[in-house]
């Protein structure tokens, strides 16, 4: 309740050290960032109610966010935020809402509104944080295309194709994995061959 916003710092990785450069203020509860691939932009997810979703852009020599837009994520509570790889789209995850939208970049690096939100529907046997859906994260195959995202709520990864040039994302095939009931799926990483 302290934070005052993003905090950024410059890593010595020869010594593991670090200090602090900026503080981006005024975003509430940033739970969340990803960067854009060509590394100028950030992305930050407002983990609250109503929540949103904030491009920077990031000078990467002085380490400066500068603020360029907010737009609404689409749900409640957004818990995590990707970046295709063509810098195009940014993909947001609602806990709070179990959904997920997905929102156009534009040329300057700013996000424009969300052009689809896909509500996820079910619960799972722990009655405590499994009553309704919870996406915890997205998680784009190297391809550029496969699209995975843990519910957390439903005990199932369910599975997106995206069309890189449109941005249009679609039922996966098969449309989600059913995990082990109460595992309540949140993340995961692709082994290194894929």
């Amino acid at each position: 309740k302290t934070s005052e916003g993003i905090y950024v710092y410059r890593f010595n990785t020869k010594t593991g050290d670090f200090v602090p450069v900026s503080i981006a203020k005024g975003i509430k509860n940033p739970s969340f960032v990803a960067l854009s691939p060509d590394q100028q932009f950030l992305y930050s997810v407002a983990e609250m109610s109503g929540g949103a979703v904030s491009a920077f852009s990031f000078d990467k020599q002085l380490g400066n966010l500068t603020l360029l837009n907010t737009q609404s994520s689409g749900g409640n509570g957004p818990c995590h935020v990707a970046v295709d790889k063509t810098g195009k789209w940014v993909i947001v995850g609602n806990y709070g809402g179990g959904s997920l939208s997905i929102l156009p970049v534009q040329a300057d690096g700013s996000l424009g509104q969300a052009t689809q939100t896909f509500q996820h529907e079910g619960k799972s046997v722990n009655t405590e944080r499994q009553e309704k859906p919870h996406v915890h994260s997205i998680n784009i195959a190297a391809n550029n295309k496969d699209i995975f995202v843990p519910d957390l709520g439903t005990d199932k990864i369910m599975t997106y194709v995206l069309d890189p040039k449109s941005g249009k994302l679609s039922a996966g095939n098969p449309p989600f994995t059913a995990t082990t009931p109460g595992a309540g799926p949140r993340h995961f990483t692709f082994h290194p061959n894929g």
